[in-house]
């Protein structure tokens, strides 16, 4: 079959399918206020058609995003992203997100979030509800996870919790950062290249960024530029990330990283310049949108490996296919957190157990390289056999998880 009829084929298939996943409404929509605390926080499930039959029964998750700015259309766009997300990654687990419109840094902010607990608290899924609970997103902290248990009296209502606590410490484990970083090794041995050899900046050095560069420096890539706020700038490497700076970042020790950084002779430059780097692997980690049309041809990486949610416009990643840049999707390369949430959720270890052995967060990892590899390798296959693109491909492989089933 020649490439144009194999397209012609794959693009009536996809349209077909994501018409009917359009066509699909949130299962659950909740708005939670309390106006004497001036509280206002959101539940959203999109779509839990993948999770039929599943441990967990029909059942939406994804993490709390907590901002003074969030919207509940911020929340429903997570939940829907989320949906493919999980089904993406072979999760019998459908998408949600939640969102608290609050400074997680204000004075009685604990009120709140505990408030909030209590308000979302009938449609847990431990309480009969479609929702898999709160989780980690932007605003979130470890402290969150003591208050969620205590104010809902088990530790059922959060993940990404303590390995004391029965959970997997995702965060603090770094094992989204983990699953992109695989992304982007899985990518570079499809297309027959040494990683050994491979350059890479990364954008954004928090949770998601900084496990990103020790994964990816562990697995022998050359990380070459650094960007973060925190660090004030870009920061073009007089040497590949390694040594104290790497352990700076890998830990998020701010501070040290700026003095090494400062100390040692790297080039600092502005803070988008990390975008715009001649490198081979380009990792957004930081914010959503900051690749768009304007800015997509001065992209100079070869590939584009998506750490951060929705950083890159769908008409950037277009833009980025036409010039023959090689782009993995966010829901395909950073389902990380997700695959061990599910593992909290489902795990036969005790609390016990892995409170003295941490199996859990063992499995997570194992569970996340095995899912992510699995997956990068069918989109890539699938992108070149019907010459589209990897995004195109990675909603064909969700929709088809999602709705046919």
């Amino acid at each position: 079959m020649s490439d144009g009829i194999a397209q012609a084929d794959f693009r009536r298939t996809l349209e077909s399918l994501e018409s009917q996943f359009s066509a699909l409404s949130p299962e659950l929509q909740l708005i939670v206020r309390d106006p004497a605390m001036g509280l206002e926080g959101y539940v959203t499930v999109w779509s839990t058609l993948n999770a039929v039959g599943g441990p967990l029964g029909r059942v939406g998750k994804g993490g709390t995003r907590i901002t003074p700015t969030v919207t509940q259309g911020e929340i429903d766009r997570l939940a829907r992203t989320q949906s493919l997300k999980n089904a993406a990654a072979g999760l019998a687990l459908g998408g949600a997100k939640s969102g608290l419109r609050a400074d997680p840094r204000a004075p009685g902010f604990e009120q709140i979030y505990r408030r909030f607990v209590e308000l979302v608290s009938p449609v847990l899924y431990v309480n009969g509800g479609p929702w898999g609970g709160l989780g980690f997103d932007l605003g979130g902290q470890p402290i969150h996870v003591s208050w969620a248990c205590d104010q809902a009296g088990h530790t059922r209502c959060i993940t990404g919790k303590p390995v004391d606590m029965g959970g997997t410490d995702y965060d603090k484990e770094g094992i989204a950062g983990l699953g992109v970083a695989v992304a982007a090794q899985t990518m570079l041995q499809h297309a027959g290249h040494d990683i050994s050899t491979t350059t890479a900046a990364i954008q954004g050095v928090g949770a998601m960024g900084a496990a990103v560069a020790k994964n990816f420096a562990a697995h022998g890539g050359l990380v070459v530029m650094i960007s973060d706020p925190r660090l004030e700038g870009s920061w073009l490497l007089k040497e590949p990330l390694c040594g104290p700076l790497l352990d700076a970042i890998a830990e998020m020790d701010f501070t040290a990283a700026r003095e090494h950084l400062e100390s040692d002779g790297h080039e600092r430059l502005p803070l988008d310049d990390v975008l715009f780097h001649d490198v081979d692997v380009l990792f957004p980690c930081a914010v959503g949108d900051v690749i768009d049309s304007s800015n997509a041809p001065r992209v100079r990486a070869s590939a584009v490996v998506e750490g951060a949610n929705f950083p890159c416009t769908n008409s950037a990643r277009e833009a980025l296919h036409e010039r023959g840049v090689t782009l993995i999707p966010d829901f395909i390369a950073n389902p990380g957190g997700a695959i061990a949430a599910f593992v909290e959720m489902t795990s036969s270890v005790s609390d016990e157990e892995n409170a003295s052995t941490a199996a859990k967060v063992v499995e997570a990892k194992e569970t996340t390289e095995r899912m992510v590899e699995a997956n990068v390798r069918e989109v890539l296959e699938m992108s070149s056999s019907n010459a589209v693109s990897p995004m195109d491909a990675g909603l064909l492989l969700a929709y088809r998880r999602i709705l046919e089933r």
